[in-house]
């Protein structure tokens, strides 16, 4: 008996010994600018071929619910913290503008990522993972950086950022080779233990440029110059998945493949319309890239604007050809990669900033079910750019609420005061066409104090009647903080 024990407690060592000795996952996050859920071919569109980013998926997962903030700032800061920007503070972006005049009060925001608090990247550099970055930072001014460039990349946990490429962001390619070649480098010369590599691209957001030859080649294609499916916009596209498979090849050459951990995403919807601002009547000042089947788009609450394209690929532990549909968060993705690198998600201190907010979705990776939650959003601000004012968001199983704090902008964007509540099903109408919160009243208001308890539960400001309200002023922007007399 002692040998039959002795043998079978040898087994089990060996066993928890080789589970043990896998290698912990090289990740690569790749995170798009402005890019919408309509953009791939692996999502239905069939305006420009994405060979490389719909291979990516068919290897992998491609998440069909996933959500983010709909506006770069606020994504950014969910996705390095694992945290709501309603418990954060950031869910504006920055540097600080508003509307000081407008009918509700926007509370104020954070506009400074604090480099003592604790990042993705310092928490896997403290599990002993190489940290590098590429690309927009857009969480810090200063001496830390823009919206540019990080530049006090080790204070907030990254050992190595890319140098800025050649003259701006807003030319050429956008940097879209430099800061793939950075990337590329990076995993390279990182072998010798994993590595993350945070690439945020900067493409697509405006203004959008991208290489003539390719620009000619959609024009000549019959894409216009201008508006909505423009030659530019599609090239900038075309482009940008050209270089994912340049960085797929590199972890080829590499024998990388099979251990790294690529997600694709989007930091918000794509632009579908941008309005002039300064008036009651929106105007639409440029259009780009229409989201439908998804209503509206960037800086929006509507599907378009927050559901965004979701890619995820890891040979060595994921099979490949997986569809999922279940919900999942921005602030997923801290608690996952910590989970899978083998990094405590839980903190030795008791501060608030220490708090994940997200889940691990990894049984989501192995076709495992996760139990149902409510995923929530709050937008206490105006930006008439995007149609969008003060309100929060639920989504519970196929239901969202959106409420609107104290106004809002109708389907013809007539201008409303009031609270308004707009619940949609989004299985039966996923465009957001149909709102249902009055046939559904019970159900909406239900919703609503659901949302508002967990507002209450993080201290979360909601926005108020706003004391320096204008009507002649109320949708006047301003970059400068207005000093009122008491």
């Amino acid at each position: 008996m002692k040998i039959l024990l002795a043998a079978i407690l040898s087994s089990f060592l060996i066993l928890v010994s080789s589970f043990a000795a896998q290698p912990r996952p090289n990740i690569l996050f790749i995170l798009t600018d402005d890019q919408g859920w309509a953009t791939l071919g692996c999502y239905g569109s069939k305006k420009v071929p994405t060979p490389n980013l719909d291979r990516l998926a068919g290897e992998g997962v491609r998440f069909t619910d996933a959500y983010v903030m709909p506006q770069c700032t606020p994504t950014r800061a969910a996705l390095l913290t694992g945290q709501h920007t309603a418990r954060n503070g950031m869910w504006h972006v920055i540097p600080w503008y508003g509307l000081p005049w407008a009918r509700m009060q926007e509370p104020a925001f954070r506009e400074q990522l604090p480099r003592e608090w604790p990042t993705l990247p310092k928490r896997l550099r403290k599990a002993g993972y190489a940290t590098g970055m590429a690309g927009k930072w857009h969480l810090t001014s200063g001496a830390d950086g823009d919206y540019v460039q990080l530049r006090a990349g080790d204070a907030h946990g990254f050992e190595f950022v890319a140098p800025r490429g050649p003259g701006t962001q807003n030319e050429g390619d956008k940097w879209v080779d430099h800061l793939t070649d950075s990337a590329i480098g990076f995993i390279r010369e990182r072998r010798e233990k994993p590595w993350f590599c945070y690439l945020a691209h900067h493409t697509l957001h405006g203004v959008v440029s991208a290489p003539p030859e390719l620009v000619k080649k959609h024009r000549e294609a019959g894409a216009p110059e201008s508006g909505m499916f423009n030659a530019t916009y599609l090239a900038a596209i075309e482009h940008l998945d050209t270089s994912i498979g340049r960085l797929m090849a590199a972890l080829d050459e590499t024998k990388q493949r099979e251990n790294t951990m690529v997600v694709f995403l989007s930091d918000n919807g794509g632009l579908d319309t941008n309005y002039n601002i300064g008036s009651g009547a929106l105007t639409i000042s440029k259009q780009e890239f229409d989201n439908a089947p998804l209503r509206a788009g960037k800086g929006s609450p509507y599907e378009g604007g927050i559901r965004v394209p979701c890619l995820l690929r890891w040979p060595a532990s994921v099979k490949a050809g997986q569809t999922c549909s279940t919900p999942v968060h921005v602030t997923d993705w801290m608690p996952t990669l910590l989970k899978v690198a083998g990094a405590s998600a839980a903190s030795d201190s008791a501060k608030a900033e220490t708090t994940l907010d997200g889940i691990d979705i990894s049984p989501l990776l192995h076709g495992e079910t996760l139990p149902e939650r409510p995923l929530y959003f709050h937008m206490p601000l105006y930006d008439l750019r995007w149609a969008a004012t003060p309100c929060a968001v639920i989504r519970e199983g196929d239901w969202k609420l959106i409420e609107h704090f104290g106004d809002s902008f109708d389907a013809d964007l007539r201008y409303q005061p009031g609270r308004k509540l707009e619940l949609f099903n989004l299985r039966d109408d996923l465009s957001e066409s149909r709102d249902i919160a009055t046939a559904e009243k019970a159900r909406a208001e239900a919703m609503s104090a659901k949302l508002h308890a967990w507002l209450k539960s993080i201290s979360a400001p909601i926005p108020a009647d706003n004391p320096h309200f204008d009507p002649q002023r109320q949708f006047e922007e301003t970059k400068t903080k207005q000093v009122w007399n008491r």
